[in-house]
């Protein structure tokens, strides 16, 4: 590091002023690339884009990713769609839609590198969280909004008891009669209409209460 203007330019700063912190008039202005440790792993994070931005956003990102080589930070990037049947004049067509439109998911190592890229490509508004602050999905977020097969690690067991947090059965609770870990499901007693009836949900459909 070299003195100001006035001194020899091969004269080294003395570590213990090393951390002197500058005068506001003459620190960097300009984000860095800085590659910090990352996260404990790669998590999803929702991004805010304009409207009609989002496949231009998706597309655009990965292709500063093939560009500068950072898979091993940015690993995924997706719009999630849902597929739906229309009939139009007694003729049945399927449907593409976005099932959340203005915004783009991205799975990543979170780091000044990875914020910076995403945060400036082109479309692309801001990170969904406090002040801009990126909040990834849980593991349970994830799969319920279809973006990926995630594995859900539900701390139940037969004869618990447990209330649906999603689906038509929002809200019932019930008795778990049985744990199928292999296809994460659960099968589920609850009452309805006066009788109990057995119901299989998701993992991520039921909590222990």
């Amino acid at each position: 590091m070299s003195m100001d203007k006035n001194g020899p330019e091969d004269v080294q700063i003395p570590e213990e002023n090393a951390n002197i912190e500058k005068p506001a008039e003459e620190k960097e202005e300009k984000p860095k690339f800085l590659k910090q440790e990352k996260t404990d792993k790669p998590y999803w994070y929702v991004v805010y884009t304009y409207s009609g931005y989002e496949n231009k956003v998706m597309d655009n990102l990965l292709k500063t990713v093939e560009n500068h080589n950072l898979h091993d930070t940015i690993m995924d990037v997706k719009v999630p769609m849902e597929e739906s049947v229309e009939v139009k004049n007694g003729k049945k067509r399927h449907v593409s839609r976005k099932m959340f439109p203005g915004y783009v998911m991205v799975k990543m190592f979170l780091t000044d590198e990875s914020w910076y890229v995403v945060r400036n490509t082109r479309g692309v508004t801001g990170f969904v969280g406090p002040s801009s602050k990126p909040i990834p999905l849980s593991d349970a977020e994830v799969r319920s909004m279809g973006i990926e097969n995630v594995r859900i690690s539900l701390d139940v067991e037969v004869g618990n008891n447990v209330i649906v947090t999603s689906g038509p059965l929002e809200s019932f609770v019930g008795v778990v009669e049985e744990v199928n870990t292999e296809r994460q499901k659960v099968r589920v007693l609850v009452s309805m209409f006066g009788r109990d009836t057995s119901v299989e949900l998701d993992f991520v459909q039921v909590k222990r209460i």
